[in-house]
């Protein structure tokens, strides 16, 4: 057994006690009354010399439409972090985020669907167009919404996609930072050398 030091960390665990206590429905109850129900849940789950060891308890609610939107974004960079290679920049409106938003998020899966939406709706149309069509040669572009002929009087809206045409402009986090030239080590300093301070020879 190999010896390690345990003194400096902050162990987080997980838990999906309570779960199923926050999917009913929360009419008539306070925040501090769900808080309650969670902490009866983890009563029930964990033994008492389990629960004796723990600093602090965290109960987590829904995520709101801001997080959310947070996470649609971060699925979008990441993408085109994938695409940085064949020049293709990716832009988001907001209508379209706020649509990805409303079809990629459940309240009981939380925020696990939206990788499936995001590769439904975005990934699966521009991999048509990255090997044949408008993006073979790179490109930018824009994830829309586009309203389609009602059914039913039901207004019909899916993602759609804008491509500018021109050469792409990389965006500013994504330039080239500026590289110094290194700097020549001092005399003395760490690793310069330190010159002698009398003579070596008495004139």
């Amino acid at each position: 057994g190999k010896q390690v030091n345990f003194r400096n960390v902050i162990l987080i665990m997980t838990t999906n006690a309570g779960a199923a206590d926050m999917a009913r429905a929360a009419f008539g109850f306070t925040r501090s009354k769900r808080e309650g129900e969670d902490h009866e849940a983890i009563n029930r789950q964990f033994a008492p010399e389990f629960r004796n060891r723990l600093d602090a308890i965290v109960s987590f609610a829904h995520l709101n439409p801001d997080v959310i939107g947070m996470v649609v974004e971060k699925f979008v960079l990441q993408l085109e972090a994938q695409l940085a290679d064949r020049d293709v920049t990716i832009e988001l409106s907001e209508p379209a985020k706020a649509w990805l938003v409303k079809h990629g998020y459940d309240e009981q899966m939380g925020a696990r669907p939206m990788g499936r939406v995001i590769q439904e709706h975005i990934k699966k149309p521009l991999a048509d167009e990255l090997l044949f069509g408008k993006l073979k040669d790179g490109g930018h572009v824009r994830v829309v919404l586009v309203s389609d002929e009602p059914v039913l009087g039901v207004a019909q809206e899916r993602i759609g996609f804008e491509y500018v045409d021109g050469p792409v402009t990389p965006k500013p986090e994504k330039l080239p930072g500026k590289r110094n030239a290194p700097r020549k080590p001092k005399s003395g300093g760490p690793g310069g050398s330190k010159g002698p301070t009398k003579p070596l020879v008495k004139a």
